[in-house]
């Protein structure tokens, strides 16, 4: 397959996603509350810093509003296939549902857990791969 976004694109946009991922605070603490060394109930530390860099999340909200609509159906359907939502060889159908998404892909894909993985995993359903390519080697 080759796809209608460049492979350079998409890989900048698995970087620049986890980047994204990695600085994004969470709360999550394994559902158990931490107990410090006397047994009483402590606060849960995170592994992902609480600072966020405004920079990484404009530059990814600025790579997905650079593609044409197109490409930019192309990436979520990458995502879908790439989280289970659809099979690869349910691509016509998974293109046909994010060209209906329409504007509101950007805001999907900006939401969505673990965009990074679930789009490399999309890609890799279709033998793409980010090996060798600028900053991902």
């Amino acid at each position: 397959m080759d796809p209608l976004t460049p492979l350079e694109t998409l890989c900048r946009i698995v970087l620049r996603g986890r980047e994204y991922e990695a600085q994004t605070p969470t709360d999550y603490d394994g559902g158990e509350a931490a107990e410090n060394i006397d047994g009483e109930d402590g606060e849960a530390l995170s592994v992902l810093d609480d600072s966020v860099n405004d920079s990484v999340e404009e530059e990814l909200k600025s790579a997905f509003q650079d593609l044409a609509e197109d490409q930019l159906a192309e990436v979520l359907a990458f995502c879908w296939i790439g989280q289970g939502t659809y099979d690869a060889s349910d691509w016509a159908e998974a293109m046909e549902e994010a060209t209906d998404v329409g504007a509101g892909a950007v805001a999907e894909l900006m939401d969505m857990p673990m965009l990074a993985s679930v789009l490399e995993s999309g890609m890799a359903a279709f033998e793409l791969s980010c090996d060798g390519i600028g900053d991902l080697t």
